[in-house]
């Protein structure tokens, strides 16, 4: 299903807005990597709940400053905040899906899913210590490619990005160095490269820079026909990101370990198993002033953990197991009081 125009609207921080002003809206911002999601969702969820949404997507760093100072009734991050920060924040985080992180190259005469990379040399990429795409390390393993004399070029996020967390936390867990100069963090001391805002960005700038190389959603991969590269797991299989190699890294996910569902599954075990899977969340304020808004926010929530798998499956993102939709609703219960201590979500008719 098309999905075009949405990183435009991405990259340029737009207001995803859908539907008639006699609809309830409901205001979010921040991530840019579910934006072609929410959009989806919006869509079609305004005539079933009534609810327009109205979604900035600007990055996660101001989806939580947005929420943080209660601008919006709800933020976005694909980086998960610690319990602390919560807590300062009184906010509480929820999952709604699960994306996709690939590396995506622009690299005359080599076609997608033909280059092969590890997460260590990725990692000396954007290093600045390998520098060209006919480096001997880069040839190794791909023989049968013929690599041109071309300067690599690094694309990396230049506003506060879940994205980059996710993925500059991958680059830590297989590289020392990288961990020790760099880190992860939704923004890093990047030693090489370019920056472009948003996801949009990125795969903007990559698809327009011969030797380029960037880390974008798989949404935004396939909606600018990108080319993607394999990359070897943790079993050191070479895999190509596609929906089973997802799946089957998202199939460890234990979700009932942290009560802020604040997970890692970056680098997991599997024969076939992605290494940059992510979830990506949303942000409430345990405490709304707003009450008939927040209520709003969870029920079109869950009116897409009810019917908008298809549309995620559409779009290459993994759904939620049932079981944790159900979690996430009773936390919204507990959680989430109005100024009286009362309940704001007693179920789908609240």
């Amino acid at each position: 299903m098309s999905i075009r125009n949405t990183a435009l609207a991405a990259a340029a921080g737009l207001v995803l807005s859908f539907g008639t002003a006699a609809a309830q809206q409901i205001t979010g911002a921040g991530a840019t990597f579910p934006a072609p999601l929410y959009q989806k969702w919006g869509e079609a969820g305004q005539e079933p709940t009534g609810l327009q949404l109205n979604y900035q997507a600007i990055g996660s760093g101001g989806g939580i400053n947005q929420i943080t100072n209660r601008t919006v009734l709800f933020g976005a991050s694909d980086a998960n905040l610690t319990a602390e920060r919560l807590g300062q924040a009184n906010l509480f985080q929820f999952p709604t899906v699960l994306g996709s992180i690939v590396l995506v190259y622009n690299i005359p005469g080599i076609e997608s899913g033909k280059l092969r990379l590890t997460g260590e040399l990725v990692a000396d990429m954007y290093l600045g210590k390998i520098r060209r795409w006919n480096d001997p390390k880069l040839v190794e393993l791909n023989r049968e490619l013929n690599l041109p004399n071309l300067p690599i070029a690094p694309v990396y996020r230049a506003d506060g990005s879940g994205t980059t967390f996710q993925f500059a936390g991958y680059l830590s867990i297989v590289s020392d160095e990288f961990k020790t100069n760099v880190g992860q963090g939704t923004s890093v001391p990047w030693k090489a490269g370019t920056g472009g805002r948003g996801n949009a960005g990125v795969a903007g700038i990559v698809r327009q820079t011969r030797g380029s190389i960037g880390y974008v959603e798989h949404a935004y991969a396939k909606q600018n026909n990108l080319a993607m590269a394999q990359l070897r797991n943790k079993a050191g299989n070479f895999v190509y990101p596609t929906e089973d190699t997802f799946q089957a890294s998202a199939a460890s996910a234990d979700w009932l370990s942290d009560p802020t569902f604040g997970i890692s599954l970056l680098d997991q075990q599997g024969e076939k198993s992605w290494p940059i899977v992510a979830p990506t969340y949303i942000l409430l304020p345990k405490n709304p002033t707003d009450v008939a808004g927040s209520r709003n926010v969870m029920r079109f929530f869950d009116w897409a953990f009810k019917e908008g798998d298809r549309f995620a499956d559409e779009l290459g993102y993994i759904p939620l197991p049932q079981n944790v939709k159900d979690v996430i609703r009773q936390a919204w219960s507990r959680e989430i009081k109005g100024p009286n201590g009362e309940v704001i979500w007693t179920g789908s008719g609240s």
